[in-house]
């Protein structure tokens, strides 16, 4: 079978510090974390920064900075900066940092859509910081925002200006009409990565299902012009990624979509997760592609490129 890409998700801005002690927050621990991760097999690392002070997410470039040139400098990885920050943020704000170091990747959400976090308040007994609480109680009036012109945005400002490509991250079978239709529109380009995601309160379930229609709407929409890769959050996340590997999909894991080993173990290590996958990707024949096998597959701009 092909090679696989295993994409790890560092940290992300979903879970909170209090859910568990090794959600990466400082620079340095995003940095060991990521390039633990690269050293596991993981060809991408999609990233978001925290406050260390207060493990909030963050747009603010220094934070970012505090472990982008660290993470370059020790491995070869494939550097995916999100696009979608946290719901909270402004799109200013949460485009800055890949504003800055045009990055050869970036993720982008396509469209706007419910996020809902509320029903983790319940399984949390202690809180670290006075923030979390009230931002997981809050999400039951949360919409994340992107819109065409939103969306517009993005691709020109990072991908026509600046050269990244993205992965598409398609929570819902109309985020694949609004890829199709930007592509219709001229102004982005095979190959599509698409990142199907399933778990979020606000979107898919997480039902085989809703990926083999997914994968049947996707293959009309693009023929052969795309690849596929499945996160599904919590303990769905072993359970589809592995069924995705099967159909001859890609893969993410990672402590920004599950903070689990197995039930009832948390991760210790970003890198935990992407052994884990491993393990079950080669069982099934297939074998996880190199960094630069990452960027010939998706037409990505290469490293040298960027400003990190």
């Amino acid at each position: 079978m092909s090679k696989i890409l295993i994409t790890c998700a560092i940290t992300g801005s979903i879970h909170t510090p209090s859910m568990s002690p090794y959600l990466p927050i400082t620079a340095d621990e995003i940095a060991t974390q990521s390039i633990d991760a690269a050293k596991a097999g993981a060809a991408i690392l999609h990233l978001h920064a925290r406050d260390p002070r207060t493990g909030r997410p963050s747009a603010a470039v220094e934070h970012f900075m505090g472990f982008l040139p660290r993470i370059r400098a020790a491995t070869d990885a494939v550097l995916n900066l999100s696009t979608g920050g946290s719901a909270v943020m402004s799109l200013d704000d949460r485009l800055a940092a890949a504003r800055a170091v045009a990055p050869e990747m970036c993720s982008l959400n396509m469209g706007t859509m419910n996020f809902a976090l509320y029903p983790a308040v319940a399984r949390i007994t202690e809180w670290k910081h006075d923030w979390e609480k009230p931002f997981l109680e809050n999400s039951d009036d949360l919409v994340f925002k992107n819109t065409p012109r939103d969306i517009a945005t993005i691709l020109n400002d990072l991908g026509q200006e600046r050269g990244a490509r993205f992965e598409f991250e398609c929570y819902d079978m109309s985020h694949l009409t609004m890829l199709r239709h930007f592509a219709d529109r001229g102004v982005v380009e095979p190959p599509f990565f698409i990142q199907f995601v399933f778990g979020v309160l606000g979107g898919m379930g997480p039902d085989p299902e809703n990926l083999t229609h997914m994968v049947h709407l996707a293959d009309r929409l693009f023929g052969s012009d795309y690849a596929f890769s499945v996160l599904a959050a919590g303990r769905h996340q072993i359970p589809m990624a592995s069924m995705a590997a099967a159909m001859g999909g890609h893969v993410r894991v990672g402590l920004e979509d599950n903070l689990m080993l197995s039930k009832g173990v948390l991760a210790r290590r970003n890198a935990d997760q992407v052994v884990k996958i491993r393990r079950i990707v080669e069982e099934m024949g297939r074998t996880p592609a190199t960094p630069d096998e990452a960027r010939a597959l998706l037409g990505l701009k290469g490293a040298a490129a960027t400003a990190i």
